[in-house]
């Protein structure tokens, strides 16, 4: 990577973002990964489906586990048990689904400042390793919070914010705004890190323009497409190294993605099945020519290797006529 580049971020997703993927990701030229959000409700009671989710792995440096909850005891205790793994643990005030807000957790906290600053730095209080944040612009009830809660985080000693550049009440919708999130990174000397409708080097480049970040996040835009950090850091020059797919092509691109994808599965995952396994494929085959007839098939096949088998048959088909 060229060293003057802005690092690139694999958002953390729900469903999305397992351990397979992010390192998946790696590869395809992303530099930092960070896992799926984690309640510490269900770390701190051991749960293990919980712990599953951040897990890691030694070609994932650095490591970072994010998690959330509304408890400020609960992820005090939680960063506790998480930074002896950890090279830096994430707070999500982003998240926007129901049923994460219904218990005062993820982007609901934004409309309480104080909150925020008071869990921020208890956790601080007591860990060995830095501590980030992601967050959304506010609520989208009343004044936007975000430009005042950067600026408390940043002398509470977080190292890095992520913001993305929508409200709670939009949750996916409309367009990121990308002033406010200037506004943050113009206010603040900690690196701010923009996301928010990033999905090729034209938008990264207009994103970075607009907002002065340090680095970008890409969540929607890398579900299934992997390939976007490699396709953004070629085309804004960043690197001149071929993708290890080889060929610039999208459907020889998408196989590979896949096989290596299975390939991190069944090292990984050999005590416990892949939940995400169906979604990605799903998302690896959007958009190709009959590929909803094939999803059709996949959601009855309870085989994980068989689906993955499946999967890339069908890429397989679609890269056959290039060669030809």
């Amino acid at each position: 990577m060229n060293s003057m580049a802005p690092p690139l971020f694999l958002a953390p997703m729900a469903g999305v973002s397992d351990l397979a993927y992010r390192l998946l990701a790696r590869e395809c030229g992303a530099d930092v990964t960070v896992t799926e959000f984690t309640a510490a409700s269900g770390l701190t009671r051991r749960n293990a489906y919980s712990w599953l989710k951040v897990e890691s792995d030694a070609r994932e440096k650095p490591f970072i586990p994010q998690i959330f909850g509304g408890i400020t005891e609960e992820m005090v205790q939680t960063v506790e048990l998480l930074q002896d793994r950890a090279d830096t643990i994430d707070i999500n005030f982003g998240c926007p689904a129901p049923k994460v807000c219904r218990n005062d957790a993820g982007a609901s906290l934004l409309r309480d400042p104080d909150r925020v600053v008071g869990m921020v730095r208890a956790c601080i209080e007591v860990a060995k390793v830095p501590i980030t944040v992601k967050m959304r612009l506010g609520t989208g009830s009343g004044q936007n919070t975000a430009l005042e809660i950067c600026q408390r985080l940043e002398s509470e000693g977080v190292e890095r914010i992520c913001v993305h550049g929508r409200t709670l009440r939009q949750r996916y919708a409309g367009e990121a705004d990308w002033s406010q999130i200037r506004e943050i990174a113009d206010s603040v000397d900690i690196p701010v890190i923009a996301n928010g409708d990033v999905v090729d080097a034209s938008t990264a480049a207009a994103c970075l323009e607009a907002t002065g970040a340090a680095g970008l996040m890409i969540g929607r835009g890398a579900i299934g497409r992997p390939t976007v950090f490699h396709e953004i850091k070629r085309d804004l020059g960043w690197t001149s190294s071929p993708p290890p797919w080889g060929e610039e092509n999208d459907a020889i691109a998408r196989l590979w993605c896949w096989n290596r994808y299975l390939e991190f599965s069944e090292e990984l995952y050999h005590k416990h099945p892949n939940k995400n396994l169906k979604r990605h494929a799903v998302s690896f085959t959007k958009g190709l020519p009959g590929a909803s007839a094939m999803r059709v098939e996949l959601h009855k096949e309870g085989d994980q290797r068989q689906l993955g088998r499946m999967v890339a048959d069908y890429l397989e088909s679609m890269v056959r006529p290039i060669a030809a």
